[in-house]
């Protein structure tokens, strides 16, 4: 049932909810405890009067006392020491006549108030039916000791220790009754009298405390659910309105700038929140654009394929149509190129979300990639790739993807190559900075660039392309500046100053 209730609450009110069931048990067991303590404490004091009952009765049958009031008020000076800290001792004989009292005024009616407690002790057996006739004759104003006396004789429980209390504005009393039984006869009634204020004293001190301490407990959960709704809920449920501004596409603002600059965890997932977002709308504009550029860079070749096939159909010039056929192998593998490299690009996307960062070694990984170009393009064209690092033995770590490092040099050789003649070189050179930021260049002496913006060769299909463009798609440098921005680096591409070509360099974060 619990679970059903606190499944369809928010987390404050989950939050008081619960507290409110703890406070109740808290409550309930106070409540067990104070209905405990009082009749544990007067038990203890009952227990005395019952020894001091069984004394003087003891004394009066070993002393063969006369049952007379001469006789038991000369007992009750003689034996006063019996009777320290009790207030009042009271004989009555078998027809409830009143033989002595300690005090010497017959007994105060004022001395009752309209509050009686029977109380049940743990050697007593309690007759319910006298004790719900007392507390009738009680509201109606009626009780004495008297008629306590004549209900106590009309009991079952009659011959044994019956105990009540009577509270009145300053006064709590605990009084006990005995008939004095005498060879099998009862003689009379024996009573003591004792102010007991201790006991409600006891009482009222423990109840003061609990309704302080339960008021405390209830202004520290009110203000700690002020603090949590505040600092805490508040700013959950702000995210969470943030996140529905943005699945439902709202206009409406959101106060996520307010929560960033927050020093706590709920600033962290703020940012970070925040920072996924503005990263998915990236991803969602960068394939918007990609797919509309592709379709564009597909369309030309498919028009020059179109054009190429309607023509061949019509010519019979042997001539013509192997020109014609070298046009349509030319746009196919443009196209096919195209489809392969943005199929690697989104490929690589995925991979990239999941790959972590370490430390790896530059130089080692730079040599390993132009080991495998020098095995290929020595031969093949002549093209040879020389590797200079400044100093050998200093430190090139770098934090990053190694087989994402490998693919951003091969990317730049192969693009290096693309432009370079026959038999040229091409330099691939590792420094260090005076910052210990690592840099990575590609020299190559082909024809340079030939834009004024450089910032544009990484753009998507970028126009200065080699003449055999089918090996190429115009996403090399692109995927190398996207790879590089993944490491924190910065990339520059130049013109070479000493002689004709291109160079292109990295700066890799210091670790």
């Amino acid at each position: 049932m619990f679970d059903f209730i606190l499944k369809n609450l928010s987390i404050l009110k989950k939050f008081l909810f619960i507290n409110l069931l703890i406070f109740i048990v808290i409550l309930s067991g106070t409540i067990i405890y104070l209905n405990t303590v009082q009749p544990n404490l007067i038990q203890k004091k009952t227990i005395n009067h019952i020894k001091i009952i069984n004394n003087t009765i003891d004394h009066i049958k070993r002393l063969k006392i006369e049952f007379n009031k001469e006789d038991i008020r000369s007992f009750l000076f003689s034996t006063r020491f019996l009777f320290q800290n009790l207030d009042r001792v009271v004989f009555f004989d078998n027809k409830f006549n009143l033989i002595a009292d300690t005090d010497t005024l017959d007994l105060d009616p004022r001395s009752f108030s309209k509050k009686l407690n029977v109380i049940e002790e743990g050697i007593l057996e309690k007759d319910k039916k006298n004790n719900e006739k007392i507390k009738k004759q009680r509201k109606n104003g009626k009780i004495s000791l008297k008629e306590a006396l004549i209900n106590y004789s009309n009991s079952k429980n009659f011959g044994q220790p019956f105990t009540y209390t009577e509270e009145t504005y300053n006064q709590f009393k605990l009084i006990t009754i005995k008939s004095i039984n005498i060879d099998g006869k009862n003689i009379g009634y024996l009573t003591i009298a004792e102010n007991a204020n201790e006991i409600r004293t006891a009482i009222n001190e423990r109840k003061i405390f609990i309704i302080r301490t339960a008021f405390i407990v209830a202004i520290v959960i009110l203000i700690f659910s002020f603090v949590l709704n505040r600092y805490f809920l508040k700013p959950i449920k702000n995210l969470v309105n943030y996140t529905k501004i943005i699945k439902e596409k709202s206009k409406e603002k959101s106060n996520i700038e307010n929560l960033k600059k927050r020093n706590d965890e709920i600033g962290t997932l703020s940012k970070s929140l925040d920072e996924m977002t503005i990263d998915l709308y990236k991803r969602i504009n960068i394939a918007e654009n990609f797919s509309t550029d592709l379709v564009h860079e597909i369309r030309n070749p498919l028009a020059s394929l179109k054009s190429a096939s309607e023509i061949i159909s019509e010519t019979e010039d042997i001539d013509k149509r192997s020109k014609l056929v070298k046009i349509l192998s030319h746009d196919v593998e443009r196209i096919e190129r195209l489809i392969t490299d943005y199929s690697q690009m989104l490929k690589d996307e995925v991979a990239l979300s999941k790959e972590k960062m370490k430390k790896i070694d530059l130089q080692s990984t730079v040599l390993s990639v132009v080991e495998d170009y020098n095995n290929i393009y020595i031969e093949k064209r002549g093209i040879e790739i020389e590797l200079k690092i400044d100093e050998i033995k200093k430190n090139y770590t770098i934090l990053g993807i190694e087989n994402r490092v490998e693919q951003i040099l091969a990317n730049l050789l192969d693009n290096a190559i693309s432009f370079s003649e026959n038999n040229k070189k091409i330099l691939v050179r590792i420094s260090k900075k005076q910052n210990s930021q690592v840099v990575l260049e590609v020299i190559d002496q082909g024809e340079g660039f030939k834009e004024k913006n450089l910032d544009k060769i990484f753009d998507r299909f970028y126009s200065n392309r080699p003449g055999k463009f089918g090996e190429h798609s115009g996403l090399g440098l692109n995927i190398v500046k996207n790879l590089v921005d993944l490491h924190g680096a910065n990339i520059v591409a130049s013109n070479n100053t000493n002689q004709n070509g291109a160079k292109i360099e990295i700066f890799f974060p210091a670790v």
